[in-house]
């Protein structure tokens, strides 16, 4: 994507089935499980470069011993930062207490982060400060060990407000207003009111105080603490949470908007925001991670017990595409098959827009993630260019000379190495009056491969705001001369923002958007923009259930192939001398691809739950009041 696009966070869950005495004899280290999160957390970096974190749980420490570690960073590099923090505190107990060094039991207790069970963070922050306050985990303490909880997920919430209200309403204070720290009082509020029941249960059954502290841990019912907690909860979401005492759980989303994988033997629990990560990490196949169903949990008590539980009834399938376009690994066997589709499905357009001139065309892509979608892209040019060869051989027959023949057999397709990522320069750049002249410098090209009579054809896998393409990569390769530049989109128009963990929140900042208002004014049809402002308002005080999305209508005059060439307008300019032809994906073609996730909301405006209508009206309202403002 040449956008950038701050996007959604990872979550990595550990639980050790085993004492730390099985792994130090089978895999030579009691540090196999601390090991195995570092990896799992690394190979998930793309998720979250903002910040991360750490937190372990200790089982059966005795009163007075620390059975709770939680380390965060946002460090330049905070994966690293994080355990290499993690490191010096365990290098500094060994050092300073040799016995211990191969004493597991020892080790326990004096090693900090040493525990059975482990939650990782990786974050992209969608809004808000980037401190290590807003590092996941989150730690809410209690001086109870059952009502100690660490939460960490991948999710926002559209009805925070509400959620919030709720809580003032039961008597809590919540110590910030976002929908973490209101998300993490929720459900401490219900875990707090269950431990007291067990509590007061055991105390009538005769149980003295130090005895029922034990029992609370196996009574504690975590799936009808979830099932309260989470009963109006409007968003997208893969939530991780441990209890003090070592019960542990994920929660997915009713729609299965965000993504949670899940691995068990008899020697872990692993759970991971994506598949491929756990089948390296552990070196299983693709068959033994399953994906946890929407709506439900899988929960591991302390005993060491893990079941899958329906927590909330599941909904329609809306599993978000982007994940398969962008945001997810490409080496998940599925998602490199729907990248490699995506670039297939669009080849039809695209020889239309090149009047199926293959042999005077380059075909290239923008790096890095687009790269799958090129090489499908390729073999159905290749597919089409071999029925060429095919039909002029058998419709010349005997008639055409060996040179003939081997001329046309020659005919291949051109690819080349375009546009090459050059600096990462989007991590220091602040200022605005410099920032654009850097930014046309964040990819090179390659000279002397395109031809003034050429067509350029290049494949991106999403075109959000279009900044880098009008900035950079449409004036780089105009610098080559080609006759047409054609851009490709593997994905549709994105044209509405998104509610449920990424940072397309405003609508002005969406290039399709922008295409459409122009269209509105080009044909004198801006009048309704402001009727959408004024249905948008009327709206503000219903229930989310009866809101709609409004925002359709401006987009509803205009076919996709006018917004696409309005868009092409918008981002050419007159600067560039080439004709510029931008294409995107079709939303059918899209759900061919992938056809498992659904989630199509950024380019249909079909929300999966209801609060995202109710976002989507308030960007629009937020956008034409000029309030940079978030939504939700």
């Amino acid at each position: 994507m040449s956008d950038a696009i701050k996007h959604e966070c990872g979550i990595a869950h550990v639980r050790l089935l085993k004492p730390l005495d099985f792994y130090k004899e089978k895999y030579g280290t009691a540090f196999y499980g601390i090991n195995k999160m570092y990896l799992i957390m690394e190979k998930q970096h793309n998720r979250g470069q903002d910040g991360a974190g750490f937190a372990s749980i200790k089982l059966d420490m005795s009163p007075g011993e620390r059975y709770i570690s939680r380390v965060r960073s946002v460090a330049q590099q905070p994966i690293q930062d994080v355990f290499e923090q993690i490191n010096e505190r365990i290098n500094t107990v060994l050092v300073n207490t040799p016995e211990c060094t191969n004493d597991t039991a020892l080790q326990k207790r004096m090693v900090p982060y040493l525990g059975e069970v482990m939650l990782g963070h990786v974050r992209y922050g969608t809004f808000g400060k980037n401190s290590v306050e807003s590092v996941h985990p989150f730690l809410r303490q209690n001086n109870w060990m059952h009502r100690n909880l660490i939460l960490a997920g991948n999710f926002n919430m559209t009805n925070v407000r509400q959620l919030f209200k709720n809580l003032v309403e039961i008597g809590q204070h919540p110590k910030e207003y976002t929908d973490t720290i209101t998300i993490m009082e929720r459900i401490g509020h219900f875990l707090d009111d269950a431990v007291t029941k067990v509590y007061k249960k055991l105390k009538k059954e005769g149980y003295t105080k130090m005895e029922c502290s034990p029992l609370i841990a196996e009574r504690l019912n975590l799936k009808k603490i979830l099932k309260k907690s989470a009963k109006n909860w409007d968003g997208g979401y893969a939530m991780a949470g441990m209890l003090g005492h070592g019960d542990s759980f994920v929660l997915r989303d009713p729609a299965g908007i965000r993504p949670a994988y899940y691995y068990m033997d008899d020697e872990v629990v692993v759970v991971a925001s994506e598949r491929p990560v756990i089948q390296t990490v552990f070196n299983v196949d693709y068959h033994s991670v399953h994906e946890l169903p929407p709506g439900h949990a899988i929960i591991t008590k302390k005993s060491g017990e893990t079941k899958i539980n329906k927590i909330l009834e599941p909904t329609e399938r809306k599993a978000c595409s982007f994940e398969r376009i962008y945001f997810s690994r490409g080496s998940d066997a599925e998602i490199y098959k729907e990248r490699k589709l995506l670039g297939k499905l669009i080849v039809p357009e695209v020889l239309k827009h090149i009047n199926n001139d293959i042999k005077n065309t380059v075909f290239s892509f923008i790096p890095n993630t687009a790269e799958t979608s090129f090489f499908g892209m390729v073999e159905s040019v290749e597919a089409f260019l071999n029925k060429t060869k095919t039909d002029e051989i058998l419709e010349g027959r005997r008639s055409l000379s060996a040179e003939k023949v081997t001329q046309i057999l020659s005919q291949h397709t051109r690819i080349e190495k375009i546009a090459i990522k050059d600096v990462k320069l989007r991590t220091f750049i602040t200022e605005d009056s410099s920032r654009d002249d850097l930014v046309a410098h964040v990819y090179d090209i390659t000279y002397g491969v395109v031809k003034k009579e050429d067509n350029l054809v290049i494949i991106d896998d999403s075109i959000v705001r279009g900044t880098t393409l009008k900035k950079s990569i449409l004036k780089m390769l105009d610098r080559l001369s080609p006759k047409k530049i054609v851009v490709v989109s593997s994905a549709p128009q994105i044209r509405y923002p998104d509610c449920y963990g990424i940072d397309m929140a405003n609508l002005e900042s969406l290039v399709a958007f922008r295409a459409a208002l122009a269209l509105l004014k080009d044909y004198k049809q801006d009048q309704l923009i402001d009727d959408v402002y004024a249905k948008c308002k009327a709206q503000e005080h219903l229930s989310d259930s009866e809101v709609k999305n409004y925002v359709k209508e401006i987009y509803s005059p205009f076919s996709a192939e006018q917004i696409s060439s309005k868009i092409a307008d918008l981002l050419s300019g007159d600067e560039i001398n080439a004709e510029v032809v931008i294409i995107f994906q079709t939303i059918e073609n899209l759900h061919k691809a992938c056809p498992d996730n659904l989630g199509d909301w950024y380019f249909t405006g079909n929300y999966p739950t209801d609060g995202g209508n109710r976002v989507v009206n308030q960007a629009f309202i937020n956008f034409y009041e000029g309030k940079n403002e978030r939504a939700y």
